[in-house]
C-alpha cells in the first residue's frame, strides 16, 4: 500500500511527552486524551479553535492532574500531545470510533470520507510510537525487576448528550477488578464522594486499548480514573485530585494484591 507524504511536519509537535522518565517507584501513568494539537497538514480537521477547546477534543484537566499525581507519587508518565479527534490511541485501531466523524453531536467533516491509506497514515504517525513507547517502558522495568502498577488518567464532561453525570471520579476496570476494587473501598471512605464504579465508562475490548493491552494482558495491577472535569478547571482543584488519588494509591499497594480469581478470563 502507498501511503500519502508523512503526516507529520517540522513544525508539528512530538507524538508524546514524558514527565519523571527516571521515577523509581512502580507508578506508570498514562494521559492518552491530555493533547489537542492537530498536525498542520491536516488544516485543522476544518473546525473552529472554540471547538478544539472543548472536551470534544481532549480531556480538560487532565494533563495538570497527571504531572501533580506523577511529582507526587515520583511515577513515569507519559501525555499524548494530539487530539483523539485525529486518531483515539485509546480504541484499538480500526474501531468505528477510533477516528470519528462525529462527537457529542459536533461533526468533524474531515474525518468523513477518509481512504484506507489515509487512516493506516495517522495510526503508524500517532497510534503506533505511542503504545510503543509505553510497551518499552514496561519490558525495560521488567528488565530491571522493576514493578509495574499501571494507572491509566482521564477527565470526563459533567453533562454528555443532555444528561447530568453525578459522579466526582469513576473506577474503571475490565477483567480484573482487584486494584479497581481497593481504590473504590478508598474513596467511598470520603464523606460526600460519589464514587462510579465503572461509571461514566465501562472497559471492554471494543471500547480501549491503553488498559487492555498494557494492564490486562501483562497480567500486571492496573486501573483507569476519570475525574469530572469541572473539578480539575482550576490549579486548587487539579492539587487536591492529585493529593486525594496519590493517598488513595499508595494504600491500595499497602498490601499484596490477591491472585487473579480462578477460573477467570485469560487476559491475552
Amino acid at each position: 500500500m502507498t501511503l500519502p507524504d508523512p503526516l507529520l511536519g517540522a513544525d508539528d509537535p512530538d507524538v508524546f511527552r514524558i514527565v519523571g522518565c527516571s521515577g523509581r517507584s512502580e507508578w506508570l501513568l498514562t494521559a492518552d486524551h491530555a493533547g489537542r494539537a492537530i498536525p498542520g497538514r491536516l488544516g485543522g480537521l476544518q473546525l473552529s479553535p472554540a471547538v478544539l477547546d472543548t472536551h470534544v477534543a481532549w480531556d480538560l484537566g487532565v494533563a495538570e492532574l497527571a504531572e501533580r499525581l506523577a511529582a507526587r507519587l515520583d511515577a513515569f508518565l507519559i501525555l499524548h500531545n494530539y487530539s483523539r479527534l485525529v486518531i483515539d490511541v485509546n480504541r484499538p485501531p480500526g474501531a468505528p470510533d477510533s477516528i470519528v466523524s462525529h462527537s457529542d453531536h459536533t461533526p468533524i467533516p474531515a474525518n468523513s470520507q477518509l481512504s484506507i491509506a489515509q487512516r493506516e497514515q495517522r495510526r503508524r504517525a500517532l497510534f503506533d510510537p505511542y503504545h510503543r513507547r509505553i510497551a518499552a517502558e514496561l519490558d525495560g522495568r521488567q528488565r530491571r525487576g522493576q514493578p509495574s502498577v499501571l494507572v491509566a488518567l482521564h477527565s470526563f464532561t459533567p453533562v454528555h448528550s443532555g444528561q447530568e453525570r453525578p459522579w466526582h471520579v469513576g473506577v474503571l476496570h475490565g477483567r480484573d477488578g482487584r486494584l479497581a476494587r481497593r481504590l473504590l473501598r478508598g474513596l467511598r471512605q470520603e464523606r460526600g464522594l460519589q464514587v462510579g464504579d465503572n461509571e461514566p465508562y465501562a472497559v471492554s475490548d471494543d471500547s480501549d486499548h491503553t488498559l487492555v493491552v498494557h494492564g490486562e494482558r501483562r497480567r500486571i495491577p492496573h486501573v483507569e480514573l476519570e475525574v469530572r472535569q469541572d473539578l480539575l478547571s482550576s490549579e486548587a482543584g487539579q492539587q487536591e485530585w492529585a493529593e486525594r488519588l496519590a493517598v488513595v494509591l499508595g494504600q491500595s499497594l499497602a498490601e499484596e494484591l490477591p491472585p487473579l480469581r480462578h477460573g477467570a478470563p485469560p487476559l491475552g
